[in-house]
C-alpha cells in the first residue's frame, strides 16, 4: 500500500462503519523516506545546533535557513514543476513538517512560508501571479506570511475590519488596516491579505513588502516559540494592483478555511516530530539521574508517565498519516496541469475537513501533554533554562491556539459532521435510526470479529455505537438549535475524536502485528482501546443526561451501559511493556 493506492472513503466515514486498511507510516514509499530522511539531516545539521543563536532572533539566521531549505526542495513540494516546484504528494509534506516539529521556532517559519504562506497562491493565483511570486517562495529568495487574524478578528476571521476600496480609475486597491499575530510578519517579503472590498466582501489580496504603507509592528514578547518572528503588519493607504487580487472578488473565505483545513493536518504531523523529540530528552534524564539508589526510569510512577507520552504519540501519529493517505488518494488522481486543478484538490481538503481538525485537536493537545510530563519527569531542572524540555513545554502551548483554537475546531467538528448529514453526504442520520432499531429490538451485539486485536476491534465499535447514539439523542432533543448547545457539542467532538484515534490507532496496530511487530503494537491497542471506551462511556452519560429527560433517562441509561460493556481491563502490564520498549530504544519508538 501506498498513500496514491489507499481507497478514499468519505469524510466522516469513520463515524458508521469499520474501517478499511488506513494508510501509516510503516506504507511509506522509498521517495518518502527520503523526503523525511532529507528533513532530519537537515536539522540535525543546521537547526538543532543553531537553537541557542535562534531563539534570540539574529538577523538573517531564519531567512539564510530557509534559503537552505530551498535548495533542499523542501520549500516546493507543493508547487507545480513549470514554477520550480516538486509537485509531490501530501504525505511527503507531513513527513517533512514532523521532522521540522523537533524545534519549534523553526517549524513556524518553514510551515508559514511552505504551508499558508504560499499554497493560496498555488492554488488560487493566475497564471501571471505564479511566474512572479511561486519561483522566489520555491527557493527561499522571498519569504512569505498569512495575513488573516485582527485584534478584534481571531476565532471570527469573517469579522476581519481591514478594508480595500477601488480607485476611480479601477486599476487598484487601497487598503487600510491592521493584521495581528503574524508569523514570519517581522521578515517576510511577500503577504496574502485578507481585507474586505467595499466594506463586505472578503477577499484575498497579494501584497510586496516593498509597497509603500507596508510595515510591520514590533516582535511581539511571547511565552514561547522565541526564534520565530510574530508581529502586527500595519497597512496604511497601501495600493495593490488589481492584478494582485487573489481568487474572486467576494470569495476570500473559500481560500481562508480551505487552507486552514491543510494547515491543520501539517499541525498535527508537526506536534507528532515534538513529541517524539520531547520523549527523547525525557528517556534519556529518566536512565540517567538517579533517586533513592537506582534511576527513576526503574521507577513505575515514572514508567507510566513515559509509556502515556508514547500512547499520545502513536495515536496523533495514526491520525495524522491516515488523513493525509486519504486526502492523497484523491490527489493522486489529479495534475497540475489539468485545468481543474485547484478546485479539486481545494474539494479533497474540504472531503476531510473534520479528520484536518481532529488531527490539529489531538496532536497539539499530545503534545502539550508530553512536554508536561516531559518537565514533571525532570522535576526542579524541568524549570531551568538550561534543559530542552523547559523551552519546548513554553513552545507547545501555542498549537491550541495556532488554526483556530481547539474549542473552535472542536465544535467545527461536529457541526461539519451534523451539516453534511442534512446535506445528504454522509447518511448519519440513517445510522442512528437503524440503531435505534435495533436497540427496541434488543439487539446490542457488535459484529463478530476474528483474528488480532479481536476485544480492541470490538471495543472500537461499541465506542463508535455509543458515539452515534450519543448524537442521535442530542439531536432529537435540540434539532437545529443544537449547534447553540456548546457544552454538549464539546462533549459530543470528545467522543468523536477518540473514536478517530482508536479506529486509526488499532488498524495501524494490525498491520504491526500482520507484519511480525507484536509489541509494543498490542500494548499499545490495549492502552488505547481501554481508556477510550471508558472515557467515551463518561461523556456519554452527561450528554444522556443533558437530552433525555423523564423515565426515558433511566431507560437510555440502561442502553448506554449494555452498548459500552465496561469490564475491568489490565492496562498498566502493557504500559510497563510499551516504556520497557522506550528505555531500551532510548527513544519513542513502535
Amino acid at each position: 500500500m501506498d498513500s496514491t493506492t489507499v481507497t478514499a472513503a468519505p469524510g466522516g466515514a469513520f463515524l458508521l462503519g469499520p474501517g478499511e486498511a488506513a494508510f501509516s507510516l510503516e506504507d511509506l514509499s522509498d521517495e518518502q523516506r527520503q523526503s523525511y530522511q532529507t528533513a532530519m539531516r537537515f536539522l540535525d545539521e543546521e537547526v538543532l545546533p543553531a537553537v541557542d543563536e535562534y531563539e534570540t532572533k539574529p538577523p538573517g539566521l531564519g531567512r539564510k535557513l530557509l534559503r537552505q531549505c530551498g535548495e533542499l526542495g523542501l520549500l516546493s513540494m507543493l508547487t507545480p514543476e513549470k514554477y520550480g516546484g516538486l509537485e509531490m504528494d501530501l504525505t511527503s509534506q507531513l513527513l517533512v513538517a514532523e521532522a521540522m516539529g523537533r524545534y519549534s521556532s523553526f517549524s513556524v517559519t518553514y510551515g508559514a512560508h511552505s504551508g499558508i504562506g504560499t499554497l493560496p497562491l498555488a492554488l488560487f493565483g493566475t497564471e501571471q501571479q505564479k511566474e512572479r511570486y511561486l519561483p522566489r517562495l520555491a527557493s527561499g529568495e522571498w519569504m512569505a506570511a498569512y495575513c488573516l487574524s485582527e485584534p478584534q478578528a481571531g476565532s471570527d476571521a469573517l469579522a476581519c475590519r481591514t478594508r480595500a476600496e477601488l480607485s476611480a480609475d479601477g486599476s487598484h486597491y487601497t487598503l487600510n488596516g491592521q493584521k495581528m499575530w503574524i508569523s514570519n510578519g517581522g521578515w517576510a517579503d511577500f503577504f496574502t491579505v485578507f481585507a474586505k472590498v467595499d466594506g463586505e466582501k472578503f477577499t484575498a489580496f497579494l501584497v510586496e513588502k516593498s509597497y509603500e504603507g507596508v510595515r510591520p509592528g514590533a516582535e511581539e514578547r511571547k511565552m514561547g516559540i522565541h526564534g520565530s518572528s510574530t508581529t502586527a503588519i500595519y497597512l496604511d493607504n497601501v495600493r495593490v494592483p488589481v492584478e494582485n487580487v487573489l481568487g474572486e472578488i467576494g470569495r476570500g473565505h473559500i481560500i481562508a478555511f480551505n487552507i486552514l483545513n491543510l494547515g491543520r493536518l501539517k499541525l498535527g504531523a508537526s506536534c507528532a516530530g515534538g513529541a517524539k523529540q520531547t520523549i527523547s530528552e525525557a528517556v534519556a534524564y529518566a536512565k540517567q539521574r538517579v533517586a533513592f539508589g537506582q534511576p527513576i526510569a526503574n521507577f513505575g510512577a515514572i514508567r507510566h508517565k513515559l509509556a502515556e507520552m508514547a500512547v499520545k504519540t502513536f495515536v496523533t501519529e495514526s491520525i495524522v498519516y491516515r488523513t493525509g493517505g486519504l486526502i492523497d488518494a484523491l490527489w493522486s488522481q489529479v495534475s497540475w496541469a489539468d485545468a481543474d486543478a485547484a478546485p479539486r484538490m481545494l474539494a479533497a481538503l474540504e472531503e476531510y475537513a473534520v479528520e484536518c481538525a481532529v488531527a490539529k485537536v489531538v496532536g497539539s493537545e499530545a503534545m502539550d501533554f508530553v512536554a508536561d510530563e516531559a518537565v514533571q519527569i525532570h522535576g526542579g531542572y524541568g524549570y531551568h533554562q538550561d534543559y530542552a524540555v523547559e523551552r519546548l513545554y513554553r513552545d507547545s502551548r501555542i498549537n491550541r491556539i495556532f488554526e483556530g483554537t481547539n474549542e473552535i475546531n472542536r465544535l467545527l467538528t461536529v457541526s461539519m459532521l451534523l451539516k453534511r448529514a442534512g446535506q445528504g453526504r454522509l447518511p448519519l442520520m440513517g445510522a442512528v435510526t437503524e440503531l435505534m432499531g435495533r436497540i427496541m429490538q434488543g439487539d446490542f451485539s457488535s459484529p463478530r470479529t476474528e483474528g488480532p486485536l479481536r476485544r480492541e476491534r470490538d471495543i472500537v465499535e461499541r465506542v463508535r455505537k455509543v458515539t452515534v447514539l450519543s448524537m442521535g439523542l442530542a439531536y432529537q432533543r435540540f434539532g437545529r438549535s443544537l449547534e447553540q448547545e456548546q457544552e454538549i457539542n464539546l462533549l459530543l467532538a470528545e467522543m468523536i475524536l477518540t473514536l478517530y484515534g482508536m479506529d486509526s490507532a488499532v488498524l495501524r496496530a494490525g498491520k504491526l502485528m500482520a507484519a511480525g511487530r507484536e509489541e509494543p503494537a498490542a500494548s499499545l491497542a490495549r492502552v488505547i482501546a481501554e481508556d477510550g471506551l471508558a472515557a467515551t462511556a463518561r461523556a456519554a452519560e452527561v450528554v444522556l443526561a443533558a437530552s433525555v429527560e423523564g423515565g426515558k433517562l433511566e431507560e437510555y441509561s440502561g442502553v448506554l451501559r449494555r452498548l459500552a460493556r465496561l469490564q475491568p481491563a489490565d492496562t498498566i502490564g502493557p504500559r510497563r511493556t510499551i516504556a520497557a520498549r522506550l528505555l531500551e530504544a532510548g527513544r519513542y519508538v513502535v
